[in-house]
């Protein structure tokens, strides 16, 4: 097509400047990319935290079962427990090995006898989790509770923050692209001042001349979108499993392919946009058509 021409000439003309337009591209969108990563991974660990509020009693040694069996009922009643869990002392045994597994010092003189047994309680939301914990430290035969207390509305906090950092940070990287979009392609159109003017002496439409600087415009912005998530995706796919590790029993690793190509289409939709809007601009302003 000849208005791609165009673009491949304009881009050939002066190099440094396409250097300069792409790789301000990059750093935006590589921002962008990992914003949205970052931003989708913490929703997804407080979606976890707020899906499975759980609270653990841990039981004094000799405690009967008569008595474990009304504490049950006690919580059912509430009417704020999904789901109750019982783990005796052998079983917390075949937890310990499975958790420490790797480690055969932490195994040599850890018994069944030392290890409490304990009653996992699943809540219908993290808030149900004090008003269970308050009626378990009432019982005599429970020795210590354990509730993720902070946990979820330090998670919420950290989304929060996440999401606002990241807004702003892409909010100036977004103007600050599309300003130098449109001086880099200002810029080229003052050096072709005379040609342009012969393309309208020779009956040229306005579309015509503004189309290869708007495209290029694109271009650029396409460039830096595909090469920063390239790189955003060649990160995740070398740190992801070291981040999976610490996640227990959270599986957001390997990332779905459907989940990457859709962060690919928003960041080239931007990127269009970006490059349209600056290279329109600049058409704008000096080509006055």
């Amino acid at each position: 097509m000849p208005l791609l021409k165009f673009v491949k000439r304009n881009v050939r003309r002066a190099p440094y400047q396409a250097i300069t337009a792409s790789m301000v591209m990059f750093l935006t969108f590589l921002v962008l990319s990992v914003f949205l990563i970052l931003a989708l991974g913490s929703q997804q660990i407080l979606k976890y935290y707020e899906s499975k509020p759980q609270a653990i009693a841990f039981f004094k040694d000799g405690t009967a079962d008569i008595d474990i069996a009304a504490i049950r009922q006690e919580l059912e009643l509430t009417g704020k427990v999904t789901n109750l869990k019982y783990i005796s002392k052998e079983e917390a045994l075949q937890i310990y090995k499975e958790r420490n597994k790797d480690k055969p010092i932490l195994l040599e003189l850890v018994t069944a006898n030392i290890l409490p047994a304990s009653l996992e309680i699943s809540a219908f939301t993290p808030k149900d989790l004090k008003p269970i914990s308050e009626i378990l430290k009432k019982e005599p035969v429970v020795e210590e509770v354990v509730y993720p207390e902070d946990v979820v509305a330090s998670l919420s906090k950290a989304t929060t923050i996440i999401r606002w950092v990241g807004l702003g940070l892409v909010s100036f990287l977004i103007v600050f692209s599309t300003l130098v979009i449109l001086m880099v392609i200002g810029f080229k159109i003052r050096l072709r001042r005379t040609e342009i003017e012969t393309m309208r002496l020779l009956g040229a439409s306005n579309w015509f001349i503004r189309a290869p600087f708007i495209l290029e415009g694109i271009f650029y912005g396409i460039t830096g979108a595909t090469y920063a998530w390239l790189v955003s995706y060649g990160i995740l796919w070398y740190f992801g499993p070291f981040i999976q590790k610490n996640l227990a029993d959270l599986n957001l690793y390997p990332v779905s392919p459907l989940v990457m190509g859709g962060l690919l289409l928003i960041e080239l939709s931007v990127a269009v946009m970006i490059g349209f809007a600056g290279s329109y601009a600049a058409a704008r302003r000096y080509l006055r058509l």
